[in-house]
């Protein structure tokens, strides 16, 4: 299927019209990237379709269509962001840590650790018991089973994960799960009025999101391209985290620009209340805790639809809401693993060890139709009214991946390096110094996407919004 039908699919599921396609242009063909599978047939049909819903409420708001194209080279290039940043012509951002990736353990399989948490690591260490070392954890996984390795970490709330076939996780109960759960799940929750998009002010210079409000409750890639999405097409998007919660340094500056950054401590009354006050006035609430992570501070998507009527609440999970991995934390590397998808590149390229996609596809994919369905979700509201709860998780975009099928020359196509998408980047201010990075693929014509706002480190504003 080509992305024109991939994209009239997600319309559908997103409750999307498709009347913008035929503004749409879309230009380059697979392989961008060196894969098996269709990234950046994946990359192209995720950015679009954020850009079309971006289109469509400009329409609703504007009466105005534009002309709206994604470049497939560009697109898979953004889908690789946070490799090619650089602050003040820098040294490539450091991404993993040590002791990640893959290791073979004593009866053969593979399993793929993920580290960049300190709490992570220090539990993988206690769990072998040897020291922050990389042969040294070889060595320990050498004594284990693949299969009782992965159930012992996931025993301990840990981030492992054993390489399967494709076979092997069709057959597996998380991926029966799966299958009930559709790739974009849009639910009403709650009552509130319509909210016509005509109320919110378009000031000289728009774009589509003017005056909307955005809590961005996120960490790694997914849910904060998510949020740097809605950022770049106009919301005032508040990234809300903890001095006492692990980061990487290079995503915060990566998917951070374009917005601002509080802190709040959900463990105290003051942090929740500062987070009611904000939600109060917010119009998307976007999370990544597991599922009913958050219900526990009181900020369940039916709390948050009770404190804010009318609101746009997103979720985000490693295995989807439903399943016996359901509560199973996870990121894009550790599904890649699990469900085939190292085991099938692999084979492609003749590797008799696990080989990764050549960028984080499940969690930009996530990322960007997260965005798309919030923004369908906001035109929704403004015809029914209703508060609106939208689910995504990363393994159910791995199973959508790999639905588009495998490609013979997808690995004719070298790396591309930093040099080669030179044409593709951008230079601005942020708060950690001169930023280099990829502008977003989308071009509109009427409302071009930018941001507005410099990337700063976490917690550089106070937890209210701009007037």
């Amino acid at each position: 299927m080509e992305t024109l039908g991939i994209l009239q699919e997600i319309c559908g599921l997103a409750g999307l019209p498709a009347d913008g396609l035929n503004e749409l242009e879309l230009t380059g063909r697979d392989p961008v990237l060196p894969s098996s599978f269709r990234i950046g047939t994946v990359a192209q049909a995720a950015i679009a379709a954020s850009a079309l819903a971006a289109g469509e409420l400009w329409y609703r708001r504007s009466g105005k269509r534009q002309g709206i194209t994604v470049d497939m080279r560009h697109a898979a290039a953004e889908f690789r962001s946070e490799r090619y940043i650089r602050i003040d012509g820098g040294p490539p951002p450091a991404l993993w840590d040590k002791i990640a990736g893959t290791y073979q353990t004593g009866d053969g399989r593979w399993v793929r650790l993920h580290t960049n948490f300190p709490h992570h690591r220090d539990g993988i260490l206690e769990l072998l018991g040897v020291a922050y070392d990389r042969e040294a954890v070889a060595a320990a996984l050498g004594q284990w089973t693949g299969q009782d390795f992965e159930d012992a970490a996931a025993e301990r709330g840990l981030v492992a994960t054993m390489m399967r076939s494709a076979e092997e996780w069709r057959v597996h109960p998380q991926t029966q799960a799966l299958a009930q759960q559709p790739l974009i799940g849009i639910k009403r929750i709650g009552e509130a009025p319509p909210r016509p998009l005509s109320a919110l002010s378009l000031p000289t210079g728009a774009r589509p999101l003017a005056g909307v409000r955005v809590l961005d409750l996120t960490r790694i890639i997914a849910g904060p391209v998510c949020g740097r999405t809605l950022a770049a097409h106009g919301a005032d998007v508040m990234r809300v985290t903890a001095p006492h919660l692990p980061f990487v340094a290079a995503l915060v500056t990566d998917a951070g620009r374009g917005k601002l950054s509080s802190h709040l401590d959900l463990r105290a009354e003051d942090g929740r209340e500062g987070l009611r006050k904000l939600l109060g006035e917010a119009d998307i609430f976007v999370q990544g805790y597991r599922p009913g992570g958050l219900a526990r501070w009181g900020f369940s998507p039916e709390e948050a639809a009770k404190i804010r009527p009318g609101i746009i609440y997103v979720s985000l999970s490693a295995y989807g809401h439903m399943g016996p991995w359901a509560l199973r934390r996870g990121f894009d590397s550790l599904i890649q693993t699990a469900s085939g998808i190292n085991h099938a590149e692999a084979e492609a390229c003749g590797l008799d060890r696990p080989k990764a996609l050549p960028c984080q596809a499940l969690d930009h994919a996530s990322g960007y139709l997260m965005a798309a369905a919030a923004m369908a979700a906001l035109a929704r509201r403004a015809e029914q009214g209703g508060s609106w709860h939208i689910r995504i998780s990363l393994a159910r975009t791995g199973r959508w991946l790999q639905s588009l099928g495998q490609i013979g020359n997808g690995f004719d196509i070298a790396d591309p390096t930093l040099d080669e998408v030179g044409d593709l980047m951008e230079e601005s201010a942020s708060g950690f110094g001169r930023l280099t990075a990829v502008r977003h693929a989308a071009q509109l014509a009427g409302t071009p996407a930018h941001w507005a706002r410099p990337s700063v480190p976490l917690g550089s504003h106070p937890p209210v919004w701009p007037v």
